[in-house]
């Protein structure tokens, strides 16, 4: 029973410090906010308290705990080191080719010739500010295409990248210091350069004048500019038939396959033309097919497209009337016929298709032409030829859409005025042609 009683009165005693803890807490908490009149006793009591709360620790105890997120250790690590390492190699492989293209780099060292025409330039009236911003008077500026000078750059491999030649434009005004003109550039010249020698009197390279007139084919056109020094045939037909020409009207291979060279037939525009020599064949080629693109104004296409034919049947026609009339003034006559001759699903009968295929023979087709199965004899195969048979010019275009309405089906050269005789039937035209000595 001694022992139930001690253990009893233990439990009573703490019980008995418990409360006065308690007791003496409330009171300290009075003291502090002035709730209870103090003897000097009781201040000392408060004081001595309030001193040893403050030497004690300052904070609660709370054990340390592990972070939910410490589980991804090493391999976290390992993975993020990877992802940077390979994002570091692309970026520095980007930038390596950016500043190669840039400072052109590694590039094979050729000539190109480009032309900047007029139509790509716009006039702008910009303001003239001092150095404290305030307006003192206006100025003219001439500015390029920028995305047009970055495309001919780029067909003629000076740049590989649009994007980053364009943005450099942007930064170095490019468009405002570049002019109109035909100019000779290095493929070694990176892009201050290039930007700097497309400016009058920027450079110096032998020029040669080449008249090309109506009627020439594509064969005889690359004659001549070889024989002026323009461009070796070897080169010309090599651009040809795998150059990307950025024409509508040239047909171009999405694959590797070559080109047929004869898609520039009747594009080739014959005109007087100023070329460098020795000059790049293709940008030699460009000047035609842009002289070409040039004619066709707004009319000319809404008159093919009420025409219901394609742009290079237009051109097929043109060209057998440029080698057939003999003026300006029998061309429509001439379209009339071979309209109405299609129409009515009649072989056109135009000795020029035949020697077309014949570039060495001289004179009339002979008997073993006139015989040969082939899709350019005309006095066989009905239609027209598979393509133009030379190069017309802007009066033989404009008859091609322009025919006379007539019932011509037949015409003859007559030889004592050298001009055509036009017949609605064949046993007038067969009369007449009886009385020729062809």
């Amino acid at each position: 029973m001694s022992k139930d009683t001690d253990a009893i009165d233990q439990v009573f005693q703490l019980h008995e410090e418990a409360k006065r803890e308690r007791t003496q807490s409330q009171k300290l908490d009075q003291i502090r906010v002035g709730t209870s009149r103090l003897t000097r006793e009781e201040q000392a009591w408060a004081d001595e308290e309030e001193a040893e709360a403050q030497d004690g620790p300052m904070t609660a105890y709370h054990p340390i705990q592990r972070r939910e997120d410490s589980g991804t250790g090493c391999l976290g690590s390992m993975l993020y080191t990877a992802f940077v390492v390979c994002v570091s190699i692309i970026l520095a492989c980007l930038g390596w080719m950016a500043a190669s293209d840039m400072l052109a780099l590694n590039k094979d060292n050729y000539t190109a010739t480009i032309v900047l025409p007029d139509s790509i330039f716009e006039t702008e009236v910009v303001d003239v500010t001092d150095e404290e911003g305030s307006v003192t008077g206006h100025t003219t500026v001439r500015r390029a295409d920028v995305s047009y000078l970055s495309s001919t750059l780029k067909q003629a491999g000076l740049i590989e990248y649009r994007w980053l030649f364009e943005f450099y434009c942007r930064i170095a005004h490019a468009d405002e210091k570049v002019r109109p003109g035909e100019y000779h550039l290095q493929s070694t010249y990176d892009y201050r350069a290039l930007i700097q020698n497309m400016r009058p009197n920027a450079g110096s390279a032998t020029t040669v004048n080449v008249t090309l007139i109506e009627g020439m084919t594509m064969h005889e056109m690359f004659v001549t500019l070889e024989r002026s020094g323009v461009s070796s045939y070897e080169d010309l037909m090599e651009a040809a038939k795998n150059y990307h020409f950025n024409y509508s009207f040239i047909a171009n291979n999405d694959d590797d396959e070559e080109n047929d060279p004869l898609r520039l037939e009747g594009f080739l525009f014959p005109d007087t033309y100023n070329f460098y020599t020795n000059m790049q064949a293709s940008s030699a080629i460009n000047k035609f097919l842009e002289q070409f693109n040039n004619n066709l104004t707004d009319d000319t296409l809404t008159r093919i497209q009420e025409s219901g034919r394609s742009l290079r049947d237009i051109v097929n026609i043109a060209s057998m009337i440029e080698k057939e009339a003999a003026d300006d003034e029998e061309r429509a006559d001439i379209a009339s016929v071979i309209y109405n001759r299609l129409r009515a699903d009649m072989v056109l009968g135009i000795d020029a298709t035949i020697l077309y295929i014949h570039p060495e023979h001289e004179g009339a087709p002979n008997e073993e032409m006139l015989k040969e199965k082939s899709p350019y004899n005309t006095r066989r195969s009905a239609g027209l030829p598979p393509t133009p048979i030379c190069n017309p010019g802007l009066a033989s275009l404009r008859a091609a859409l322009s025919p006379n309405q007539t019932d011509y089906y037949y015409y003859a050269l007559d030889t004592d005025t050298g001009r055509h005789r036009f017949f609605t039937n064949e046993d007038e035209f067969n009369a007449f042609v009886a009385t020729q000595n062809y």
